[in-house]
C-alpha cells in the first residue's frame, strides 16, 4: 500500500520544511509521509498528511530518532487509513476522532 512518492524522484529535493528529502512515501488510500534533513526549524522533520483531512509536522534533533518515528508513524497511518478502504465508509466523526488521536500520539 506504500510506494515511493513520485517514483522516488523527490529524494534529494527540497521539502515543505525547506530541508532535503531523505524518505518520501505515499499510501494508495491517500496519505503521504516525508522525512527531511536540515529543515528550517529543526535538523530533521517528518511531515505527514491524509489528503483532504489533515497535515502534521514533527521536529527531531537526531536522524536515528526521526527514522524510528517515521516507521512508527507510517504503520499508524496505515491503520488510520483502513476505514477509507471500505466503500461504505461514512463515519466522518469517528475518522476525525482517529486523526486527533494520531496527532496526540505523535506530538
Amino acid at each position: 500500500m506504500w510506494q515511493p512518492f513520485d517514483e522516488g524522484k523527490t529524494i534529494g529535493q527540497p521539502g515543505s520544511e525547506e530541508g532535503v528529502i531523505l524518505r518520501d512515501d505515499e499510501h494508495s488510500l491517500g496519505a503521504r509521509i516525508t522525512l527531511e534533513r536540515d529543515a528550517h526549524a529543526a535538523p530533521f522533520t517528518i511531515t505527514c498528511g491524509v489528503y483532504g483531512w489533515m497535515l502534521h509536522t514533527r521536529f527531531f534533533s537526531t536522524e536515528a530518532e526521526a527514522a524510528s518515528e517515521y516507521d512508527k508513524m507510517k504503520a499508524s497511518l496505515s491503520d488510520l487509513l483502513a476505514p477509507l478502504a471500505d466503500p461504505a465508509f461514512s463515519d466522518r466523526s469517528a475518522f476525525i476522532d482517529a486523526i486527533a488521536a494520531f496527532v496526540e500520539s505523535y506530538p
